[in-house]
């Protein structure tokens, strides 16, 4: 076999493992848009973006303060018992402080995207993982 030839083959067998290399690798992306301390308390308020890309699973875990999040864009998800549900675009919702959520995966082909805004204990992470 020609070098020519083995070098064909060996960059046509790296496009098709490219795609299911990326999709282990895949994890979820927080931007954080703004942090405050709170008025008078030692708390400090984070407002941030999540995206999840389809395949990832969030783990799940707890916050040392309240989180509210909005849906920006909607994405189905299976949660950890198997069911599938729709997480749509314009969905809000709030988690409690040190109440574990999440262990759910986003499936099919669209990214989760949500808007959260944290007020936690200044200091300490934003997130913890949940035993």
């Amino acid at each position: 076999m020609s070098r020519l030839a083995a070098a064909c083959l060996v960059v046509l067998w790296s496009l098709l493992l490219a795609p299911s290399v990326f999709a282990q690798t895949a994890e979820p992306h927080r931007v954080v848009l703004k942090t405050a301390d709170l008025t008078g308390t030692d708390k400090e308020i984070i407002i941030a973006v999540l995206e999840v890309p389809p395949g990832v699973t969030i783990a799940r875990h707890t916050h040392p303060g309240e989180e509210a999040t909005y849906v920006l864009e909607g994405a189905k998800l299976q949660m950890p018992d198997g069911k599938e549900i729709d997480r749509p675009a314009g969905q809000a919702g709030v988690n409690v402080r040190d109440v574990p959520h999440a262990g759910y995966k986003v499936v099919g082909d669209k990214a989760l995207k949500i808007l959260t805004v944290h007020i936690v204990d200044k200091g300490k992470p934003m997130t913890v993982p949940a035993p």
